[in-house]
């Protein structure tokens, strides 16, 4: 199933439309998304897709409203790693963003001065609380995947030493997720999926996510052993080579750019930009 939220609502996305989900469950699923999430993937199959109605992309937002914890990690993918100057880290290399950076799927947003990035990444969804989570488990906790950016003001992230990169990616819209949270069962193949980021019609990045260096169990039961993931947590699992502070001559976010987040079998995410007044 893939679930969204659409005008404050949630919906089930269908190739008919969006199926408002408390109307059409009579009220079944109004509470806690993912304290119901079981029931939910048991309900939606049976959907009746009558009820589902046009809806126009540009009026989704983020499908997940208010996660108590964002986990994002650094330096996942080889060949970023070397691009960006380091050697294999022999452990994931954390940060976090704060939550009111999240912005929904279709959204313009605002550039704040300096340098912004882009990071295409793959966003897994804690649905059940886990802690000391064994690698061979580390699938268990997490109910659903979705597109993600981590975009990032390069001056302030990597000011100071050390760099502090938690609030130079945390600009308001710079955590764009969706369309939706897609359920393991949809996708062709959770540990092998392909993303590719455009911008303004070039491809800047593409890789798959069978070339993690921590794949998703390994990164779910390494935070598991230090913080209690909670429903509704989002990790974004590492940006592939191609981002802009590494290219020569560098290039980074203009309020002319288009930006195309698209990883095979979760969805597509389109972004403009403005100038912040």
């Amino acid at each position: 199933m893939r679930i969204a939220q659409l005008a404050g609502r949630t919906v089930l996305l269908t190739p008919e439309g969006a199926i408002d989900v408390a109307a059409a469950s009579e009220g079944r699923f109004t509470g806690d998304l993912f304290e119901q999430w079981d029931d939910l993937a048991a309900w939606a199959p049976g959907a009746d897709p009558s009820l589902a109605r046009p809806y126009d992309e540009a009026d989704l937002e983020a499908p997940v409203r208010a996660p108590r914890q964002i986990f994002a990690v650094a330096l996942n993918y080889r060949p970023h790693t070397a691009e960006a100057g380091y050697e294999e880290p022999a452990a994931p290399l954390v940060f976090t963003k704060f939550p009111t950076c999240l912005t929904g799927p279709y959204a313009t947003i605002e550039l704040p001065p300096g340098h912004v990035d882009w990071e295409l990444e793959l966003v897994a969804v804690i649905g059940r609380e886990a802690h000391r989570v064994p690698v061979e488990k580390g699938w268990d906790p997490v109910v659903a995947l979705t597109v993600g950016q981590d975009l990032s003001e390069r001056i302030s992230q990597l000011a100071g030493r050390p760099a502090q990169f938690s609030l130079g990616k945390s600009y308001p819209g710079f955590g764009p997720i969706g369309p939706a949270l897609v359920s393991l069962d949809e996708v062709p193949d959770r540990d092998d999926l392909e993303l590719t980021c455009e911008l303004s019609g070039q491809a800047v990045q593409h890789d798959r996510t069978g070339n993690m260096i921590f794949p998703i169990p390994r990164l779910v039961s390494y935070l598991s052993d230090f913080c209690t993931l909670l429903p509704g947590d989002l990790i974004f699992t590492g940006t592939p080579a191609g981002v802009g502070n590494r290219r020569v001559p560098q290039r980074f976010l203009t309020p002319d750019d288009e930006l195309v987040s698209r990883i095979g079998g979760v969805g597509e995410m389109r972004h403009h930009f403005r100038r912040t007044p």
